[in-house]
């Protein structure tokens, strides 16, 4: 049996949409894309390398799918293009019919749980698809920037999932990388 890893930026408010360029995702009128480039660092990658490194596959949602594909496979002489056309990519959408991107392979939401009883997965944003599967989550690797936006799409939206904090460290620009998972609410006494 598998495991499936969330791994996010949010903000300390929340809000995942669009941090890594300002065009990423402007639904809604966001105005704010691009909000984690400036916390961005080396340590938070070998951080991340090290803390998230699992084998398997990577699930994404239909939306973020397109935006990896539409952006990675253009840089060249970058590592991260490398890995990430040789890693196995999961999509998960109704609507996605001939993914064009080396690797990729399109399931029903139905076919996750299939699919992590076969191999450890790593979901990268995809709020909808998170907000659509707690229940097959086990580990949560949320990227905590020190920053309040007051709007934008939250990760978790309406999901009520008490969780339980397994690791954190932060990095020299203060950005906390907290581990948890799934967990029930502690008592107080």
């Amino acid at each position: 049996m598998g495991e499936i890893t969330v791994v996010c930026s949010l903000t300390l408010d929340g809000v995942m949409q669009g941090p890594g360029r300002v065009d990423e995702d402007v639904r809604g009128g966001f105005q704010y894309g691009g909000w984690g480039t400036p916390y961005s660092e080396d340590s938070m990658g070998r951080v991340l390398q090290r803390r998230a490194g699992v084998q398997g596959g990577m699930l994404l949602g239909r939306r973020t799918y397109e935006d990896f594909a539409g952006f990675w496979p253009k840089q060249e002489d970058n590592p991260y293009t490398d890995a990430l056309n040789k890693q196995q990519k999961y999509v998960v959408s109704s609507t996605l019919t001939d993914p064009d991107w080396v690797n990729t392979h399109v399931i029903g939401l139905d076919g996750v749980a299939k699919l992590k009883s076969e191999q450890n997965l790593i979901v990268l944003g995809s709020g909808e698809l998170v907000r659509s599967i707690p229940e097959l989550i086990d580990v949560y690797i949320l990227l905590i920037h020190p920053l309040v936006l007051g709007t934008g799409r939250h990760l978790f939206g309406n999901l009520h999932q008490p969780l339980t904090l397994t690791h954190s460290e932060t990095t020299t620009t203060g950005v906390v990388i907290a581990e948890y998972k799934p967990g029930t609410v502690p008592s107080n006494g």
